[in-house]
């Protein structure tokens, strides 16, 4: 019987992944559960499991007393001579239990305990693995689309997860059986257990992306000091070199423009990523962030926090400030910076004939 009780073990651990050690942890917990069940709940029962010589021996802790007061836990020196000879009152004897007797005892319940004690390890194995991904990129197979929400159920390992419509790039459509590639950005225990939190808007994607793509982030010679990105549409992307024999930018962008297309083509084909030089220096920076307009100036406010003023050409006005707004509005988040744009004529008549400027 022990001989095929180990080898189920091993079993086990083959096809759950789940190492003996542990699966011989969880199996004893419930073997105590179910013994002390016999003795009141008491903490009396103690359970060892020897693979090596495939043996499992359960004992009742007694205590050797001249008078029983509980006979669960007690026991006269004349009856705990059997276990331990010469024993007397004070000493504990440990007394063998046939672990055939669980059978008519608590079969069930050692049954029920080890499937919910292998649950368990099941379940934090794959919060671990979870864990170690988070911040990371993994790839996914589309399992199922929901038709009403767009929401799709990703299959990665043994895991799944949700991506929420609004965590998919704008315009993006899926068929069942692609693999994408999607940024964990957290994991954390739910009411109904793991959760994992994916995206494919994410600034963490393009991040990730761009340091597996180029050998000189990945190594530490490029850091990137910042993004700021609109899904589907524009990303802004800060970098700086290390090495004054080496272009960030450059590096970033590839040999005609190969390395940042691949990106391009992972994150859709459609969204365009502006690699800009970053530096200390607030004026260079946020200059180089409006890109790609002509500056002409930008000057810091010795009044308010954070806020500077920049100078365009007239003719460059649109460009700064972009489609809707989207160029200085991400050059403001790339930077830290409140940008006004101004035009160097000072005023620019917009479509309702206002004179106004650009905040961002």
């Amino acid at each position: 019987m022990n001989e095929e009780f180990f080898q189920a073990v091993k079993l086990l651990e083959k096809e759950k992944g789940i190492s003996a050690e542990q699966l011989y942890n969880t199996i004893s917990n419930a073997i105590v559960t179910a013994a002390k069940h016999d003795y009141g709940g008491k903490d009396v029962v103690t359970c060892e499991i020897d693979p090596d010589n495939m043996e499992i021996r359960v004992f009742v802790q007694k205590n050797v007393v001249s008078e029983i007061d509980d006979e669960l836990v007690d026991i006269l020196p004349e009856d705990a001579q059997k276990y331990k000879p010469g024993a007397v009152p004070g000493d504990i004897v440990e007394i063998p239990l046939e672990t055939k007797n669980f059978g008519r005892i608590a079969a069930q319940k050692v049954k029920h305990v080890i499937r919910q004690g292998i649950r368990e390890v099941e379940h934090g194995q794959q919060m671990d693995e979870m864990q170690r991904k988070k911040q990371e990129i993994v790839t996914a197979k589309v399992q199922s689309i929901d038709p009403k929400t767009g929401n799709l159920t990703l299959e990665f390992g043994k895991n799944e997860a949700i991506l929420p419509k609004g965590e998919q790039i704008p315009d993006e459509s899926f068929s069942v059986g692609d693999v994408i590639k999607v940024f964990v950005f957290d994991v954390h225990e739910g009411e109904r257990g793991m959760r994992v939190m994916i995206s494919r808007t994410h600034s963490g994607l393009v991040k990730r992306l761009f340091e597996t793509e180029v050998p000189e982030i990945y190594d530490g010679t490029v850091e990137i000091k910042g993004i700021a990105r609109e899904a589907g549409s524009r990303t802004k992307m800060a970098v700086l070199s290390h090495d004054a024999d080496v272009d960030a930018v450059g590096a970033c962008i590839g040999q005609r423009g190969t390395r940042v297309d691949k990106i391009r083509e992972i994150l859709g084909g459609n969204e365009k990523i502006d690699i800009i030089p970053y530096s200390d220096q607030p004026e260079k920076f946020i200059a180089a962030a409006l890109a790609p307009a002509e500056i002409l100036k930008v000057e810091i406010d010795p009044d308010e926090e954070k806020v500077c003023h920049v100078t365009v050409p007239d003719n460059q006005l649109s460009l700064a400030i972009g489609n809707k707004g989207q160029n200085a509005r991400l050059a403001a988040k790339l930077t830290g910076w409140k940008v006004d744009i101004v035009p160097e004529s000072g005023f620019y008549v917009s479509p309702n004939k206002e004179q106004s400027h650009q905040e961002a």
